[in-house]
């Protein structure tokens, strides 16, 4: 039975997958033989992939990718949720994202996956009391990738980041499981309160281009918020807002927005 439960234990349907993709990949196009055998075919987890790829794309002058890279080793070791909601974003992106064809591409290729994944490595030092450290990786995801989330935010599994530039995520924002967010979104404050400031994001919400929510206010679970808007005020569930400032529209239009991605208004799951 020990030996059953062990086995069992080493399953992994994403990490399979992956690999199985990457030689693919190389039997494709050799000329990227280095790169996916560096960041995929060296290693024998997600977890020591995804280390390796996030030293590799955080290291600067500050900081070498040997250190990083033992870094964010010990915080997969101690914390096993943060590869498990890996692997929930992987899944995510490849089912939201109709330009993602491959479990690899998330991993190798998309800095909205890359970046989610390592503001979780910065959530898990702030966690841990190393804030200075916490704060070291925030700015260079906002510098690598054009992506400023505080460590102290709260983020579900299943996130989405579609496109991923000029999103802002403040330090006590809070976002559920399998949400989708496009570019250029602020969880913003409204000025220069302190403590509790930024906005509650249900699970399942579907956050448009542009947009803008600010405040301590819940958007509630499964509603659409219509890109650039402005939301001062809470959402209800399975609504959809629109406009500056943002009123309700309409329904969501289906169960799950944030999975089926239809942004347009009065659209009703087929």
């Amino acid at each position: 039975m020990a030996n059953t439960r062990t086995k069992l234990s080493e399953l992994d349907p994403v990490w399979t997958q992956i690999v199985s993709e990457a030689r693919q990949a190389v039997d494709a196009e050799p000329l990227l033989g280095g790169l996916v055998h560096a960041c995929i075919l060296h290693h024998t987890t997600l977890e020591d992939a995804l280390a390796y790829r996030l030293a590799q794309k955080l290291a600067s002058a500050d900081m070498s990718e040997q250190l990083l890279r033992e870094l964010i080793d010990e915080a997969y070791a101690d914390d096993p949720t943060l590869g498990q909601c890996a692997r929930a974003d992987i899944v995510a992106v490849y089912d939201r994202d109709p330009a993602c064809h491959r479990y690899i591409q998330p991993l190798l290729f998309f800095k909205g996956f890359q970046a989610i994944q390592a503001y979780r490595v910065a959530n898990w030092l702030w966690r841990h009391g190393r804030k200075d450290l916490a704060y070291f990786i925030q700015m260079r995801v906002s510098e690598q990738f054009s992506i400023d989330i505080h460590p102290a935010c709260k983020i579900g599994q299943g996130l989405f980041l579609d496109h991923a530039h000029s999103l802002v995520f403040g330090e006590t924002a809070v976002i559920g499981n399998n949400v989708s967010i496009l570019h250029s979104v602020t969880l913003g404050g409204t000025g220069k309160e302190d403590e509790d400031r930024h906005p509650k994001i249900g699970d399942g919400v579907l956050i448009g281009a542009g947009a803008s929510v600010l405040g301590n206010i819940k958007i509630g679970a499964c509603s659409r918020i219509a890109a650039g808007s402005v939301v001062l005020s809470e959402v209800p569930n399975c609504k959809t807002v629109a406009g500056v400032p943002a009123k309700i529209v309409g329904e969501a239009g289906c169960s799950q927005p944030s999975v089926s991605m239809n942004q347009l208004i009065g659209a009703r799951e087929k």
